[in-house]
């Protein structure tokens, strides 16, 4: 194609949960098409964390009230939906929320679980007009895509109806808040007919505009290969054949456990380039590492295979035994 354009995106500002980032250039028409594809595609498809469910200690249905708290039990339910989470499993996961005496309830306040990260532990959820006052609460954590309304969530995994006293919560699950684009008109030598894209992203803290991008090019990828002729490609296979670029992505986008991911941030090894380097040849000072024994090096090595990287066999002998310094209280640390 005599034509064909070297796209290149570039991002204008990051900063914390917002980006805005710049593509092109595109021939005419195709930014409305790629901002619109890219805009669905984050807003509804991809992957979080939510509260699903809330069962509080003395209360039976959500029109009632607690003794010696301020809010009624809605605006509980409606506070627990605020709760951004980060979850480093896909099962089902429990938390417990306790707190007695006067003061704020908050999302803090939940007791840490290995498996999940509150990204709003400041979020008020309740507060206690007393000291004899007190809450107790189970929430349950569930991952999906989008937006699901609590009627459609009545149901436990197996289909049963949920036990008198557990509410269902509205669940949002989609981690992007609000995504904006426009198409702006740029010129290519001669050509004053190009565009380019402005894509602005805003996200709910869980996960980074860059990597939100990211994982909405791979699912859109992922879908159109349908229509190459190729066959079905998964959306990961391309990461170890598409270049360079792919083995600058972080070591967040691996979906790691938690354990295994602070070890690894902890000692600087943030890309998933440097993971590769770590893994040839240098296993035993990876589980040198504080928290990082065999068990999260197995898991390290099955999330990259699982994306298609080309993982260098392991030098460790079969039969070395190891140490495992990954406790529960560990478990608990946040990134």
């Amino acid at each position: 194609m005599s034509d064909a354009l070297t796209t290149k995106i570039a991002p204008l500002e990051e900063l914390g949960s917002y980006g805005k980032y710049e593509a092109g250039p595109f021939a005419p028409g195709y930014g409305v098409t790629l901002g619109n594809a890219l805009r669905r595609v984050l807003l509804g498809s991809l992957e979080g964390a939510a509260v699903t469910a809330v069962q509080i200690d003395g209360v039976m249905q959500e029109f009632s009230s607690l003794p010696g708290v301020r809010e009624d039990v809605v605006q509980i339910l409606l506070n627990v939906k605020k709760i951004r989470l980060r979850s480093f499993a896909k099962e089902r996961i429990e938390l417990t929320l306790s707190k007695k005496g006067a003061g704020p309830v908050t999302a803090g306040d939940i007791k840490p679980n290995g498996q999940i990260e509150i990204v709003n532990p400041e979020l008020v959820l309740a507060t206690l007009d007393s000291d004899k006052a007190a809450i107790e609460a189970t929430l349950v954590v569930e991952t999906g895509v989008g937006y699901v309304s609590s009627d459609r969530v009545d149901a436990d995994p197996e289909g049963e109806v949920r036990p008198r006293g557990v509410m269902s919560v509205d669940a949002i699950f989609t981690p992007v808040r609000k995504v904006n684009f426009t198409v702006e008109n740029t010129r290519v030598g001669q050509d004053v007919d190009r565009e380019k894209l402005i894509l602005e992203i805003e996200t709910d803290g869980t996960i980074t505009p860059e990597a939100a991008v990211r994982k909405a090019a791979a699912i859109l990828v992922s879908q159109f290969t349908a229509f190459s002729g190729l066959g079905e490609v998964p959306a990961a296979a391309p990461a170890a054949e598409a270049g360079g670029n792919l083995l600058d992505v972080s070591i967040e986008d691996l979906d790691l456990p938690m354990r295994a991911y602070n070890a690894l941030k902890r000692a600087g090894i943030l890309k998933v380039r440097q993971l590769l380097t770590a893994l040839d040849g240098g296993e035993m000072e990876l589980l040198k590492l504080r928290n990082f024994g065999q068990k999260s090096l197995n898991e390290v090595r099955e999330k990259l295979v699982e994306r298609g990287f080309d993982v260098p066999e392991s030098s460790i002998p079969a039969d070395a035994i190891f140490d495992e310094d990954e406790s529960d209280a560990d478990d608990e640390e946040k990134a």
